[in-house]
């Protein structure tokens, strides 16, 4: 058995508790408070599609890693949101303590990647991690202001945010949002802001998928996770487990596929692995698919749109080496959280293990099969006991 794979299988794992961790922001429908993973699933879209605000040293690939970790600390350490009073010298070295406690899970290497990574990101010096802060500041701005039903005191905080708190920088580094948000709150400046406006649209209409259930439970089995965040927890999988794919990948692709994939849900609904196997059922459900493909990425500008249709397409198909380990990839996380919830979907579908190898194993193996074989011998005993072999 792999040492270094149990290691980022122990982080990665670790990381499922960031969904515990909710925020002060509501999601758009203002039906519940957003957590801290479904957040940052939305920012790397965010920064994703602000690319062209980017200056043209930034690279925006670093900044959505850098999005992907950022939060992960608030698994020790808490949301803080930016209305407490606290001692943020004291939130800072939590965080620090945290920062390491958790990418310590990881191998040697890898955890002094990600730590100098997310040590960037806080540092803000950096022209990626500069961008990746802005981003940061904006997104809650936006979901407050095009909320369904805001609370009062939370356009209060934004109004205050902008003027004089730390969102007040939007102003020289990213124009188009600090007028829009200004112009959302009844203060239109003139400022011509369409081509964020041009964007919003489809970032907003994202915000739905956090609303997608799907059949697999958190890790504590306290409740069914929503693909939003699951995207998150599967981009995290794909960066980590890049070195056993069958062949070389372009990460920033993997992650940028993994990003966008379950977007068609937001119209399609969730599909369980194990819920869905008659042929017919499956073609009704891919042309579901298509047309939401059509509609969510025609919300954006045409190039970009049909940029990102092209990759979730590319996923689709799962033909090139990335989309494999993609496929691969998406394939794993589930199987995981089923193992530390007491069987979760298995048991809901009455699974076995042959079945799992059919319509899990076979796929990840073609991708991964390092990653199959290890997680295979993990998941056998429970089967074993359950007298599902």
């Amino acid at each position: 058995m792999s040492t270094r794979l149990e290691a980022q299988f122990a982080f990665l794992l670790e990381a499922d508790k960031l969904r515990r961790i909710d925020r002060q922001n509501l999601i758009l429908d203002c039906s519940r408070r957003e957590n801290s993973a479904e957040h940052s699933w939305h920012l790397a879209l965010y920064a994703l599609v602000l690319a062209p605000f980017a200056s043209p040293e930034v690279d925006v690939f670093r900044a959505i890693r850098m999005l992907l970790l950022h939060d992960l600390v608030e698994i020790d350490a808490g949301d803080h949101p930016i209305t407490d009073n606290v001692d943020w010298a004291a939130v800072a070295k939590a965080e620090q303590a945290a920062a390491q406690r958790l990418f310590e899970l990881l191998p040697k290497d890898q955890g002094a990647e990600f730590l100098a990574l997310w040590q960037e990101f806080e540092a803000a010096d950096s022209p990626d991690a500069h961008f990746a802060k802005r981003v940061d500041h904006c997104q809650p701005i936006f979901q407050t202001l095009y909320g369904v039903k805001p609370l009062d005191w939370h356009v209060d905080v934004v109004r205050s945010n902008l003027n004089g708190g730390r969102a007040a920088a939007l102003e020289q580094d990213f124009a188009e949002a600090f007028h829009h948000a200004f112009s959302l709150l009844g203060e239109d400046t003139g400022f011509d802001c369409s081509r964020l406006t041009a964007r919003l649209p489809f970032l907003n209409e994202a915000d739905k998928l956090k609303l997608v259930t799907r059949a697999s439970k958190l890790g504590d089995g306290s409740r069914h996770e929503n693909s939003a965040e699951h995207s998150w927890h599967i981009m995290l999988y794909a960066w980590v487990l890049a070195e056993h794919s069958t062949n070389a990948v372009d990460v920033d692709r993997v992650l940028q596929m993994l990003l966008l994939h379950d977007l068609v849900e937001i119209d399609a609904g969730d599909s369980p692995i194990h819920g869905v196997t008659d042929a017919a059922a499956l073609a009704a459900l891919a042309a579901r698919e298509e047309a939401a493909a059509d509609r969510l990425f025609g919300l954006l500008p045409a190039a970009q749109g049909e940029v990102m249709r092209s990759i979730w397409e590319e996923f689709e198909a799962a033909e090139s080496a990335d989309a494999i380990f993609a496929k691969s990839i998406d394939r794993v996380q589930p199987v995981l959280l089923n193992l530390l919830n007491g069987g979760g979907s298995w048991v809901e579908y009455d699974v076995s293990l042959p079945q799992l190898d059919a319509r899990v194993g076979g796929k990840v193996i073609r991708g991964a099969p390092d990653v199959w074989h290890h997680v295979r011998a993990q998941v056998e005993p429970w089967f074993r006991n359950a007298g599902r072999m």
